[in-house]
């Protein structure tokens, strides 16, 4: 890849191989030195409840994955590493782009995080744009299921994907702690290498980390294009085998560092994230991208009898990506902004625990090119919100905790001067948002947790100002700058139960929009160049939308709207060595104007797994079914259902270091699968039976 020679990117980049040997010379120092001192994370979420508590206090449903159980699960993107926790699918346009999707809700929905600042990145604006986060880097990922705009504001109304990197070290390191990683093989022959240090003398902490990774196009089971799709609108099936234009080259790494206290940190980190990827949905068109991050944070605890906790945390983001068209560059987006946050926790009034919170975000968007479809945009937004918990002792076991707060927030959208589309224009908004919840505890194996929400968010950018060709999903798309706020109460409930090893937890929501703004057909034509209903030359009529140039219309519309759904999940402890875990989702999404179901909603999924741990020895084999979708949106396809089942072994070789081989098959039964929710689920489907080998160490 061909990167400007920027004298800071080069000397950050240049670091990389030092890292690399930094892990090495480190691995061996405590080969030498200190047996198994493996890094070992607690399973904390620090996402969705500002307090630090457990995800069994937790009001809404919270997912961690960290340590080894991470490692095994990760994949080439964020959203597939995190597809098939209940409630959780992923939008998957092709193996390298793919955000995560909750409870049917995607895009400007779904909060994406990085150690509890956004993303700034475009990946929001359009499904072909990767997350600028690469899962090998990460140690833990929260993910909570349901409306969190409380916190972290209306984008989090479907839920939030916190990727936690420890780039700026929190706790006090003595000595070298680290670990690294590499794999090769799977379905789209993967070499991917990691690596990650932290050196500290009880005061100062650095962190390091470097990673590479390079793929070749996926192998798939068939054709690229589904059969549905050549019925309907007569594609061919051609490039059987291979996923074209569906490789991809990427590298990033960070540094960092703290000074660390007996009560706090004060740290600051840069990370720079690089990739060049095939789009899949155009044979010729790569995606260049690049994102440099600056990062500073700060807590200290313990500090008074009325403030008692303060926690900083505040980011720098200048992001680029560039579609390459036969090595030319088209279209650049650019996003640089600055987000952060100021939270103070109060000493306890009685039994009453809180935060004080204040959030702020200053983004600049830029898209240039004969293919943006949206102009230049500014958006400011200020908040302040405040949570609360109030525990009460009722009857002997039983116990209550109630959660509440509220949140208000001022948002600015303003456009620039354009000649493609016109004067700029300003829209404001003040979105509020309140939630009342609570953990009862019937006894210490049963309880009950619930939660009532009101949400609020302002439209994005690109619902208020789109207006052109968007090739990556082929439509054209119009905003409306008439839009209010979209609005939406939930109602989430689960009924939880624990005893020693095992647990099991089931829950149900229904979210109900009054005002929600979705993408939908319109039923018109556009020409690539905006023409309204524009003939068809090949057929010598009006388009139908299938000319190479011509483009159905899709308009953003707001509508009423309810999501409603459940989710299950169970782990038991069958005998010392071996586990059953459980899972299964359903969602239910309808647009209550007209009756339609929503496009894109992942069908019922019900899954089950075997894990067996001895000694050394570890094994596993899990199964997915997914069922048919039929129930589909206007001029939506429907999608068959497919059984994934995959199977993994794992040992730890007799090394003082921490040491672990494994080898992991995907897809087993070699099917053809393709995730509803995908806007290219009909020409992108995912890789056929592989097996991947990889080699991990900690130290």
């Amino acid at each position: 890849m061909n990167y400007p020679q920027n004298p800071q990117m080069l000397k950050a980049f240049a670091l990389k191989p030092m890292l690399f040997i930094l892990a090495t010379s480190f691995a061996n120092h405590a080969l030498a030195q200190e047996p198994n001192t493996a890094i070992d994370l607690p399973s904390v979420p620090v996402t969705g409840n500002p307090l630090g508590v457990g995800s069994d206090e937790m009001v809404i449903p919270v997912s961690v994955l960290n340590g080894r159980e991470l490692s095994l699960k990760r994949e080439s993107t964020l959203g597939d590493t995190i597809n098939g926790i209940p409630g959780v699918s992923a939008t998957h346009f092709g193996p390298n782009a793919s955000r995560p999707v909750i409870r049917g809700l995607d895009a400007e929905r779904v909060r994406i995080m990085q150690n509890g600042i956004g993303v700034l990145d475009a990946s929001s604006l359009s499904f072909d744009h990767a997350v600028t986060i690469d899962p090998l880097i990460i140690e833990q990922i929260d993910v909570v299921r349901g409306p969190a705009a409380l916190l972290y504001g209306g984008s989090a109304v479907g839920g939030v994907v916190n990727a936690i990197d420890h780039r700026i070290p929190t706790e006090k390191v003595e000595g070298i702690i680290g670990r690294a990683e590499a794999r090769v093989g799977g379905a789209d022959s993967q070499n991917n290498l990691a690596g990650v240090v932290d050196v500290g003398n009880g005061k100062i902490a650095i962190h390091g980390d470097a990673y590479t990774r390079k793929t070749s196009d996926l192998d798939i089971k068939g054709y690229a294009v589904s059969s549905r799709k050549s019925r309907a609108d007569g594609t061919l099936r051609e490039n059987r085998g291979k996923l074209v234009n569906s490789s991809a080259d990427a590298e990033g790494g960070a540094i960092g560092a703290s000074l660390t206290f007996d009560n706090g940190y004060l740290g600051t980190s840069y990370s720079g994230f690089r990739s060049n990827y095939g789009t899949v949905a155009e044979p010729t068109v790569r995606a260049d991208m690049k994102s440099d991050r600056w990062d500073v944070a700060s807590e200290f605890k313990a500090l008074g009898s009325i403030v008692n906790r303060v926690k900083v945390r505040m980011a720098y983001t200048d992001y680029r990506h560039q579609e390459l068209d036969n090595s030319i560059v088209g279209t650049t987006f650019k996003n640089r902004g600055v987000e952060g946050s100021l939270e103070a926790g109060h000493a306890k009034i009685g039994t009453l625990e809180g935060v004080l919170g204040f959030q702020f975000q200053n983004t600049n968007f830029e898209a240039l090119g004969d293919e943006a479809f949206v102009p230049g945009v500014n958006t400011q937004s200020k908040a302040l919100y405040l949570y609360e918990e109030l525990p009460l002792n009722l009857f002997d076991e039983q116990k209550l905790k109630l959660s509440f707060g509220g949140r208000v927030e001022h948002t600015a959208v303003d456009s620039s001067n354009n000649a493609k589309f016109g004067a700029g224009q300003n829209n404001s908004f003040n979105p509020n948002s309140y939630a009342l919840g609570g953990v009862y505890t019937l006894n210490p194996n049963w309880s009950l947790a619930t939660n009532l929400s009101h949400n609020e968010r302002a439209p994005s950018y690109f619902e208020l100002y789109a207006n052109g060709a968007h090739l990556a999903t082929g439509q054209y798309e119009v905003g409306n700058t008439s839009f209010d706020k979209e609005r939406s109460n939930g109602l989430d409930a689960q009924i939880r139960w624990k005893d020693g090893n095992h647990s099991f937890s089931i829950g149900a929501y229904y979210t109900r929009f009054s005002r929600f703004l979705g993408l939908l057909d319109s039923g018109n034509t556009r020409g690539i160049d905006g023409e309204l209903n524009p003939i068809d030359a090949d057929n010598n009529g009006i388009a139908d939308g299938s000319g190479e140039n011509i483009l159905p219309e899709a308009q953003f519309s707001a509508f009423a709207a309810t999501f409603k759904g459940i989710e299950m999940e169970g782990k038991f402890n069958l005998s010392e060595n071996l586990n059953l875990k459980l899972r299964g989702d359903y969602v239910h999404a309808t647009n209550r104007d007209n009756h339609d179901a929503l496009p894109r909603i992942t069908p019922l999924r019900l899954g089950a797994g075997l894990h067996y741990q001895k000694n050394s020895l570890g094994a596993r084999i899990d199964v997915l079914h997914a069922f048919n979708q039929s129930r589909t949106a206007p001029g939506e396809l429907a999608t068959d259902g497919y059984t994934d089942v995959s199977a993994l072994v794992s040992y730890k070789l007799p090394t003082k270091v921490n040491l672990e081989l494994f080898a992991k098959a995907n897809n087993l039964l070699n099917q053809e699968i393709r995730e509803h929710a995908s806007f290219l689920k009909d020409i992108s489907p995912a890789g056929e039976r592989s097996v991947l080998l990889g080699l991990r160490a900690e130290f």
